[in-house]
């Protein structure tokens, strides 16, 4: 049997990357060939992924995203190949990995924190216009056999939303490696404290996440405004005005109290010297760096459009708070200044996402895999004439006369 892989951007050390993986080099050990569909075939250790480039000219996301989308539903549409999963918003795919959340959601939480000029280029940009549109031609389509959610706030978004079948709608949430992140790397905190001129007593709250303005990190700064010294915000990340945020600390008379680390090849260290994480993030389906930091045994404090929130509320283990509550999220940073109240909810983080183990996360993956590639298979079986009246998306074309579905490019 063959599985094709819809991804745009295919990087190897993507978090959905490396979750994946796993469960298609299960995948492989069991006969099922696979075959990746992407712009780019990157350096990887699974080299019996069969690559195909789709790599059609571009200028601009959009353009980029609709001739994507448009060839490579064409491609998969010749292809011979028994189930198709997409990380990308198409037409041509029977199960949909929504890594990135509901677009419509996110719009939303960006139109509420915009200005009245950022509003109306949100409402008038083509872009955005196009990835709603997407998103609703996908769960419209007859082909689509299942949903992987990595939240349940996704997957309650996708339904309330779109009116998809709640059984078509899988919870698989993005594992976290214990025997990385865990309780030990508090060694690390010393080191870290004499880097950044940080005093031993301090409470450290770290913010780790990349895209500032999305990660809610001028949030944070001023919720640490807020905040009774000694409490310190480390932030650590990507992004492209990392001077914008220390502008805005100084500002706020934080010299010394903020450090903007940038991004880190190797963030374990921090992790080891927070006393909390704080993520107020404006959306975010199920942000990696909130479990790694509750596998290591810290209290979170995030958003109610983070993933992470439902893991939060459901084990006691942090505070949850909306977005943009400077003065909400300021007075839960001040609570964690209590050690005892730390360890509690620390050792509630960690027992919250101790199952979510990448071995756990791969086998539902390939659990779900095998259930629909038999169901594909089942259904070309009692196609009548053999399969010429319209099986899924992925079945073989040498059983299938039907032409290529239609992608979501207009």
């Amino acid at each position: 049997m063959r599985l094709a892989v819809i991804r745009q951007r295919y990087t190897p050390y993507g978090g959905a990357e490396r979750f994946l993986e796993a469960a298609l080099e299960a995948l492989l050990e069991r006969g099922v060939a696979i075959s990746l569909y992407t712009r780019a075939w990157p350096q990887t250790r699974l080299q019996l992924i069969e690559p195909t480039i789709v790599d059609p000219f571009h200028v601009g996301r959009l353009w980029r995203d609709t001739s994507f989308a448009r060839e490579v539903c064409h491609r998969i549409g010749e292809a011979k190949v028994d189930l198709v999963q997409s990380h990308e918003r198409v037409t041509c795919c029977d199960v949909f990995r929504a890594g990135d959340g509901v677009h419509a959601a996110y719009l939303d939480e960006r139109l509420a924190a915009a200005s009245p000029v950022e509003r109306i280029a949100l409402k008038l940009s083509p872009y955005h216009r196009h990835v709603v549109e997407a998103e609703r031609a996908l769960f419209a389509s007859p082909w689509l056999a299942a949903v992987i959610c990595n939240s349940t706030m996704v997957r309650d978004e996708i339904r309330e939303r779109y009116g998809f079948p709640d059984e078509k709608l899988h919870v698989i949430r993005n594992a976290v490696d214990g025997s990385v992140f865990h309780p030990g790397l508090r060694a690390a905190r010393a080191a870290v404290c004499e880097i950044h001129r940080i005093a031993p007593q301090t409470t450290i709250h770290l913010l780790v996440g990349s895209g500032y303005e999305r990660k809610g990190v001028a949030t944070a700064i001023r919720a640490l405004a807020a905040t009774p010294p000694p409490a310190h915000l480390i932030v650590v990340g990507r992004d492209s005005r990392l001077a914008r945020y220390a502008r805005l600390a100084r500002t706020l008379g934080l010299s010394g109290r903020v450090t903007i680390a940038g991004p880190q090849t190797d963030p374990t260290p921090y992790f080891g010297a927070a006393d909390t994480f704080v993520l107020p993030t404006l959306y975010d389906p199920c942000p990696n760096a909130a479990l790694e930091a509750m596998s290591t045994g810290l209290p979170v404090v995030t958003s109610t459009k983070s993933g992470a929130a439902e893991l939060v509320t459901e084990h006691d283990a942090g505070r949850v708070c909306h977005s943009r509550d400077v003065e909400a999220l300021a007075r839960h940073m001040t609570d964690l200044a209590d050690p005892a109240l730390r360890e509690r909810l620390g050792a509630n983080a960690r027992a919250a996402v101790a199952a979510l183990t990448p071995d756990a996360m791969t086998l539902k993956l390939v659990l779900l895999y095998r259930e629909l590639l038999s169901a594909s298979a089942a259904r070309r079986r009692s196609a009548p004439g053999a399969a010429a009246s319209a099986p899924a998306p992925g079945a073989p074309a040498a059983e299938s006369s039907k032409s290529p579905p239609p992608s979501t490019a207009p």
